[in-house]
């Protein structure tokens, strides 16, 4: 009867609606997500050591009348502020979702990585075009205080570095600071083992090719930050998620007949989002079944936030 045909037709349209909220809210309050590691102290200990260091690069510069090592201090300062850059990013990531920001702010630790990745690029510019004007005029060494200065550089950089070391897979915002601080250790290092080599045979032309050397070598370490970076800022799939796969799974649920607007993309560096309408064989209420669709979601393929619109076959074609 027609009337009947309304009545089920306002019925399922209620169960596609309820369908939806009971996917998310579900996955907001009946699981428990693995919360990832709190640098925020590791960011601390970063930013005042490396403080400390560009403070004796500048005493140490002017004693020695040394611009490489006052240019250093200035380069230094600039990764000190990607150090709080990627810090304040981390804090804001915390903060509490209000109604105008209903996923928060943890989209801050996606910019802050990308702003890293541009920081480095911009870094490696600096060394290549400083390196190729000094083929040109070989610079005198300033003697063993740079050398000394570059030492402490790399047990500075390299244990900023190790702070982030642990969770630089996981986290992009973290991975930028691994490796800004890295980078800035494979340059002391240069710095110090070339101008060893330069005191002891006066080749000056090895300077400006080992800074050749450490440039590519940084370049071969961001560029898949910046890539990464920019992807996840313009909501690309996260690099570690499979959406084939991910397609592939739900087509294979007995439940399931067919599946559109399958959207994923990253809420910040460490979690990621998932929206999808699955058309329904049966147009019954399966609780049971979106709860096996969020764990397996989160255990198979680390997506933590999903909503699942559930459909009726015969209403496939109207959607």
């Amino acid at each position: 009867m027609p009337g009947e045909k309304k009545i089920n037709a306002i019925d399922r349209e209620r169960i596609s609606r309820r369908s939806s909220f009971m996917a998310h809210a579900q996955d907001a309050h009946g699981h428990q997500h693995d919360a990832p590691k709190d640098f925020g102290r590791a960011f601390l200990i970063g930013i005042f050591l490396n403080l400390g260091f560009i403070v004796l690069e500048v005493v140490f510069g002017l004693l020695s009348d040394s611009l490489a090592l006052l240019a250093d201090a200035g380069h230094n300062f600039a990764d000190v502020l990607g150090l709080v850059m990627a810090s304040a990013a981390s804090e804001l990531a915390k903060k509490v979702p209000s109604p105008r920001r209903t996923y928060g702010w943890k989209r801050a630790t996606v910019l802050a990585a990308l702003f890293n990745a541009l920081l480095l690029l911009v870094g490696v510019g600096a060394i290549v075009w400083e390196a190729i004007r000094r083929f040109g005029d070989p610079p005198s060494v300033e003697g063993g205080t740079v050398i000394w200065v570059a030492a402490l550089g790399i047990a500075v950089n390299g244990a900023t570095a190790l702070l982030f070391m642990s969770g630089q897979k996981q986290d992009l915002n973290v991975r930028g600071a691994f490796l800004h601080m890295a980078a800035d250790a494979a340059v002391s290092a240069g710095v110090m083992l070339s101008g060893w080599i330069i005191l002891v045979t006066g080749w000056g032309w090895l300077d400006p090719l080992v800074s050749l050397l450490v440039g590519v070598v940084i370049l071969l370490g961001t560029w898949a930050l910046f890539t990464d970076s920019l992807n996840l800022s313009l909501d690309a799939v996260p690099a570690d998620v499979d959406p084939a796969a991910v397609q592939a799974y739900f087509t294979g649920l007995p439940e399931v007949k067919g599946i559109h607007h399958l959207h994923i993309w990253a809420l910040s560096t460490t979690e990621v989002a998932l929206t999808a309408h699955l058309v329904k064989r049966t147009p019954a209420l399966d609780d049971a079944l979106l709860a096996q669709i969020r764990e397996e979601l989160f255990h198979h393929y680390g997506i933590g936030h999903a909503t699942i619109q559930f459909e009726c076959a015969q209403r496939e074609e109207k959607c």
